[in-house]
């Protein structure tokens, strides 16, 4: 752990061996302490004396763009600065921009379904990865931010780049694309600012309270952290929760058969196989969570993964039930950086089963591929046919 082969194909046991032996351990690996359980986890997420606070990746010259972006992101700000870029973001999401695009996202789900569908009949099976979960959240990210359509295919190679930084055992090579990519997005970001449109990027450059508005850096970095966070979560949710549904026959059936269960089976997908495994705080007080004591400056990870199968919280937590309620995941955080974008998630990720429910024979064609990093988890392939 964590880039051991077996433990990123299945980490879950691991995690209860874990929990079954404290609420917080050291990992010797990851160089700091570890919650596993849902109380330890959540209690990081939301106590105001562990923060996001950001250290400039080094060497610093040669990481101006990703660092820049960092620095002025509402994810790795406290208090005031985060309260600011919070309330101006929210400023601009609040008009309406998850309900306008709502109609756009189910009808771009079902085409893309539909896309898939007529390769399974041309060749037997089809990636529904490259088919669907891949390019709906990019197309969905790219009409909010109001890039044009002919840009969209530069959105996920940028988004993929860049989160490479946020994995143990970087190579040289992926942190210097991760350079490239944050400068090449923000420049992209900095022109398209200048375009007025319907769209949340306009709203951004718009929204004011009282004289204070974004910067320019800061509207670059709000842009960025969307693609990153909107993308890559959601490709994983949809990614491994269609594998978990059609592993477990039942419950696809279920859904199948009780499209009413679509807001239900939305959370289970979000808990059952988390798709951002690990987040870190560092201390800004003296603070003890679950009898680990922490000075300033220490810093300690919450294990999303194993606070989503803590059997203290979720009845047999590793049965994947897409009746569970209530299911109080911690997929989207907790607390000041609960995810701004959650609303919207869920309305891509309820749009992908929605137009997968269609296809009630649909099955896996061959076994899938995962992806080899353990904090942002998800598939590489996921072949399926009907």
């Amino acid at each position: 752990m964590p880039l051991d082969p077996s433990f990123v194909a299945d980490p879950y046991p691991t995690f209860a061996a874990m929990r079954n032996e404290r609420e917080v351990l050291w990992h010797e690996e990851l160089g700091l302490p570890v919650a596993v359980s849902h109380a330890a986890c959540s209690a990081i997420l939301r106590n105001r004396s562990l923060g996001r606070l950001w250290k400039d990746k080094e060497p610093v010259p040669e990481f101006a763009a990703f660092n820049m972006l960092h620095r002025n992101s509402l994810l790795e700000n406290e208090p005031p600065t985060h309260t600011r870029l919070r309330r101006l973001i929210s400023a601009a999401f609040g008009r309406g921009h998850t309900e306008r695009l709502r109609p756009m996202v189910e009808r771009l789900a079902s085409s893309m379904v539909a896309s898939m569908v007529a390769r399974i009949e041309a060749e037997g099976s089809a990636d529904l990865l490259e088919h669907l979960a891949e390019p709906l959240p990019v197309e969905v990210i790219g009409e909010l931010l109001g890039v044009p359509p002919e840009d969209r295919g530069l959105l996920r190679p940028w988004s993929n780049a860049i989160v490479k930084m946020y994995e143990y055992g970087l190579s040289p090579a992926q942190a210097a694309a991760a350079e490239q990519a944050s400068s090449e997005f923000s420049q992209y970001l900095r022109a398209l600012a200048t375009r007025p449109g319907d769209n949340l990027i306009s709203d951004l450059v718009a929204v004011r309270d009282g004289s204070d508005r974004l910067t320019d850096d800061e509207l670059v970095a709000t842009g960025v952290l969307l693609l990153m966070a909107g993308h890559e979560a959601t490709v994983n949710v949809i990614g491994n929760g269609v594998l978990a549904l059609l592993l477990n026959r039942d419950q696809w059936d279920l859904l199948v058969a009780t499209p009413s269960l679509l807001p239900s089976a939305v959370e289970e997908l979000l808990r059952y196989d988390a798709p951002l495994q690990l987040f870190e705080r560092t201390a800004t007080a003296p603070v003890s969570i679950a009898g680990w004591e922490l000075e300033p400056g220490a810093k300690i990870a919450a294990l999303l993964g194993a606070a989503a199968r803590d059997p203290e919280v979720f009845a047999e937590p590793d049965r994947f039930d897409i009746t569970r309620s209530p299911n109080p995941h911690l997929s989207f955080g907790a607390g000041i950086h609960y995810c701004v974008g959650a609303p919207l998630a869920r309305v891509e990720i309820a749009a992908a089963l929605q137009a997968l429910v269609q296809l009630p024979t649909l099955h896996l064609a061959t076994e899938p591929a995962r992806r080899p990093e353990f904090v942002i988890r998800g598939l590489r392939t996921l072949p399926v046919a009907v």
